[in-house]
């Protein structure tokens, strides 16, 4: 998913001071009002409207391995893996690649319907975006965003460190916005997440190849 465009309060709002509650209020209208062409989503991380293109079909592949496995792995549990699924805390909205919810997730709809609360969400995964600006907002602007909000494990699977990682988060601290407890594997070995629904499933050669990118 890389950035294509920056869209803060400026480019939707005449430029005046306003206090960081209106800043977020009009990011929020904004972003509810924009019409996209096809193959293009945004999402609002710190601050900014973020509009991307979908993924390589590398990408789509590791995250569509990885929430088939996911899925199996709940099965008969309350829990579900979901793609293309609005994440919604306060005045902002991300669009994992996968994350984990309760399955009847109507009863955490955000207002409107128009996502899941992020108090719902147990396990968010990104596959790692090309480009500096997809990198820093995978490893960077997110992780903060995910950690403020809360979510319990943030896995990274991510191509273009070193040969190719996979990065659980765990421990999330919101005052500091950052995860306490990381853990890091190469692709080609095994990699497990330690709690929540999903504590147990292990992401290895299934999900990344043998030492190989996802795109």
């Amino acid at each position: 998913m890389t950035a294509l465009a920056h869209e803060t309060l400026e480019a939707v709002m005449p430029k005046v001071a306003t206090p960081p509650s209106d800043l977020d209020d009009a990011l929020w209208q904004a972003w509810k009002a924009m019409e996209l062409p096809e193959g293009y989503h945004a999402e609002i991380v710190e601050g900014f409207i973020e509009v991307s293109p979908t993924g390589r079909l590398s990408h789509s592949q590791a995250a569509n391995r990885l929430r088939r496995a996911l899925d199996k792995f709940l099965d008969r549990s309350e829990f579900a893996a979901f793609q293309d699924t609005n994440v919604i805390q306060a005045r902002k909205a991300w669009i994992p690649d996968v994350l984990v919810a309760p399955e009847d997730a109507e009863e955490h709809s955000s207002e409107d319907g128009i996502g899941i609360k992020a108090s719902a969400v147990q396990l968010i995964v990104e596959v790692v975006s090309p480009g500096s600006d997809g990198i820093t907002r995978d490893r960077t602007r997110k992780r903060r965003e995910y950690a403020r909000a809360g979510i319990p494990v943030y896995v990274l699977i991510d191509d273009h460190d070193e040969n190719g990682t996979v990065t659980v988060l765990t421990a999330p601290d919101p005052d500091a916005a950052t995860y306490r407890d990381e853990v890091r594997a190469a692709y080609g070995t095994t990699i497990t997440i330690p709690i929540g629904p999903a504590k147990g499933f292990a992401v290895g050669e299934d999900v990344t190849g043998p030492g190989r990118g996802c795109g």
